[in-house]
């Protein structure tokens, strides 16, 4: 993206994904559907180029192209451009709908960071429902605010989802050891393979990146999810060594 768009830039990028959030969240659609409305925004942008005046569009085509994918009733048409406020007519949703669509080849499919996230979560799941819970929250949270990053495009799918799960652990019991041979096998990443990963989603859950955008922390908050950061905060020198030892 970064040698492809003159006019758009990672920080727009993030308001826009900040803002599909809260539509996904309106429309009611499942966040799987978010997941791959922002992958397919990521694979346009590094191969058309596009004006900030028309980035919006992308994100509303992307999402409705995503729906018709992942979800088993699509809002109608005319939501995606409503939600706009009327920036963007039915005609051009569908015209950026038909471009999406020719520049995937129809290939619409593709692992996101939730497909892996779920499966290392299903796979490590031990006795405690309460705590499982817990785990599956805090480690979503993590994973959704890594979406508003385009810095986290680097890094694969599966190794976002096991940075999320080392985070996670540590944020909740931040006094035992959040890697162990166990998760190591299930998810096929020493904690060496992950710590660029771990360090900068450990900045965008302490707010160093992109805390104006507010929509996944208001929305997990309501969730109860936050609560568990204090304890993580105090934690911070515990944290380094976990990484590094």
């Amino acid at each position: 993206m970064v040698a492809m768009q003159k006019d758009v830039n990672a920080t727009m990028r993030g308001i826009l994904v900040d803002w599909l959030v809260d539509v996904v969240d309106e429309f009611k659609l499942l966040v799987d559907t978010l997941y791959i409305a922002v992958s397919y925004i990521d694979r346009f942008l590094t191969a058309s180029v596009i004006t900030r005046d028309r980035l919006q569009l992308l994100g509303v085509a992307s999402l409705f192209v995503a729906a018709k994918y992942e979800e088993i009733h699509v809002p109608k048409l005319d939501k995606f451009s409503d939600i706009t406020d009327g920036t963007y007519t039915n005609q051009q949703v569908v015209k950026m709908e038909a471009d999406i669509l020719k520049y995937l080849n129809f290939q619409m499919g593709s692992p996101t960071v939730r497909t892996f996230l779920l499966r290392f979560l299903i796979s490590c799941r031990g006795g405690n429902c309460a705590s499982a819970k817990r785990l599956e929250l805090m480690c979503c949270y993590l994973a959704e605010l890594s979406l508003l990053d385009y810095d986290c495009i680097r890094f694969l799918p599966s190794v976002i989802a096991a940075a999320c799960m080392f985070l996670a652990r540590f944020t909740i019991s931040p006094k035992i050891r959040p890697w162990n041979l166990t998760l190591q096998e299930k998810t096929g990443y020493k904690v060496s393979d992950l710590r660029s990963c771990i360090l900068r989603i450990h900045d965008l859950q302490l707010g160093r990146q992109y805390s104006n955008l507010k929509a996944i922390r208001s929305k997990y908050s309501e969730r109860k999810v936050i609560s568990a950061l204090p304890a993580f905060f105090g934690c911070y020198m515990h944290f380094h060594n976990c990484l590094f030892l």
